[in-house]
């Protein structure tokens, strides 16, 4: 028999498992315990009209990381400094379901922003860990009853972790897994963040909460708080060009380390790394072993290198058509597809069609794993239980968005003037989630 194909973009079922929120001032209101009421992220606007998040002394002034959807390319450069700036889908749950409908998009994973990927903020600005614990609760609990829950079946809801206590972590993760939240962010790196590496038996209590609950932990690119570069003179495109590498790292940690023979339920997600480095990658490493294993003490237990990375790691892309040209060399089954909105990678609101560029050549059975199947299965996540699948189509999302506004929008001259100054390498390196290093005195030290 042959395999059905679909040329139509229209007749997709999209679930992106990467996109990004950038928090609305209010989510920690009446979410904090009354002893901490007062020590809450405050949102505000500074005196030169910038918008900033406060905590523990810090000035969050990078609250709106890389969120240009909807901008001239020109203007990727200026990372967002007022809300004026934004599309109100960046911030606003009924905007974002608006945006989504008129990409075609069903589902979205959204990964944090002023916290950055893996709540380093609360690890770093606090010396009191149960202050720390309990703003992560707090945005835990904004994130999957309010962000995720206003609109049912149109979000995979996504915790952020304890990082200085993986204890702590791993019943944060229980605890959200009772309320459906079957996905957790985690660092890239640990060790870059001055905590015990991934091949420390450290974090044996949260991979196990995972490996229990089936929840996925998430590593995004620049969860580490590093960038790759070569110079402080290297251009913005180096930079991009690099970007990768942070989870090439990655993968070799993971895979290396005793994670997934510890607990072989486990599956962990590579957040906008990409598919076309794969192929080598498991080639590589398969042909180091075979050389290593005699003498480094290394045991698999008869199996490959690429047989376990390929069971466990699951690969997230935006466009990548080297990669689905590779695809016989990938599992999948374990292949998931990424808008990234409202990021300047972002294929928002044409990613049907941009999508369709290189999947055609594929079967519609391909094609269903990699837009929806693959996310809905390793997330627990449900849509048509609320969306029904013919509902749940591009054409028929963006039939709900008649005369919603998706045309580009130039906003620099909506900027405070004294942040008018033009985009530079620095600009490039924030949207990557670089950031100082935990301070001596903060929640992990």
């Amino acid at each position: 028999m042959t395999s059905r194909t679909a040329t139509d973009p229209g007749d997709l079922i999209m679930v992106s498992v990467d996109d990004h929120v950038i928090e609305p001032g209010h989510m920690f209101e009446d979410r904090v315990p009354a002893r901490y009421a007062d020590r809450a992220p405050r949102f505000v606007r500074q005196d030169d009209g910038t918008m900033a998040w406060l905590y523990g002394g810090k000035v969050i002034t990078n609250t709106a990381l890389n969120a240009v959807a909807g901008r001239p390319p020109e203007e990727f450069g200026f990372e967002p400094t007022c809300i004026e700036e934004l599309r109100p889908g960046c911030y606003d749950i009924h905007s974002r379901v608006k945006d989504m409908n008129a990409n075609g998009m069903l589902g979205s994973m959204c990964f944090p922003s002023f916290p950055r990927f893996c709540g380093q903020l609360f690890m770093e600005a606090t010396r009191d860990t149960d202050e720390a614990a309990a703003m992560v609760r707090a945005y835990n609990d904004w994130h999957v009853d309010e962000w995720a829950g206003t609109y049912p079946g149109r979000f995979i809801p996504l915790a952020l972790p304890m990082m200085w206590d993986p204890e702590a972590a791993a019943a944060e993760v229980r605890r959200l897994a009772r309320k459906g939240c079957h996905a957790v962010t985690f660092s890239s790196n640990p060790h870059a963040l001055g905590l015990p590496s991934m091949y420390s038996e450290h974090w044996d209590p949260f991979w196990q909460a995972c490996a229990d609950e089936g929840t996925v932990p998430c590593m995004h690119l620049g969860s580490s708080s590093t960038v790759q570069t070569t110079s402080p003179d290297a251009p913005v495109e180096l930079i991009y060009t690099l970007s990768p590498i942070n989870l090439i790292e990655t993968a070799g940690d993971v895979l290396w380390s005793s994670l997934f023979r510890k607990f072989p339920s486990l599956r962990i997600a590579l957040s906008e790394g990409g598919i076309g480095w794969v192929p080598y990658f498991l080639e590589r490493v398969d042909y180091i072993y075979r050389h290593t294993q005699h003498w480094s003490g290394m045991d698999l237990g008869g199996r490959l290198p690429s047989e376990i990375f390929s069971e466990h790691v699951i690969l997230c892309f935006i466009d990548d058509a080297v990669g689905i040209e590779a695809r016989h060399r990938l599992n999948l089954d374990n292949v998931a597809w990424e808008c990234d909105y409202p990021h300047s990678d972002t294929t928002w609101p044409k990613s049907p069609e941009m999508a369709m560029q290189y999947l055609s050549a594929l079967s519609r059975e391909e094609i269903d794993k990699i837009t929806h199947l693959n996310a809905m299965r390793h997330f627990q996540y449900d849509p048509f239980a609320h969306v029904p699948r013919a509902e749940a189509t591009v054409a028929a999302l963006r039939g709900q968005s008649a005369g919603w506004d998706v045309s580009v929008r130039a906003t620099r001259h909506l900027r405070p003037e004294s942040t008018r100054a033009a985009g530079n390498a620095a600009d490039a390196i924030a949207m990557m989630g670089r950031a100082a290093a935990p301070e001596a005195g903060g929640a992990g030290a």
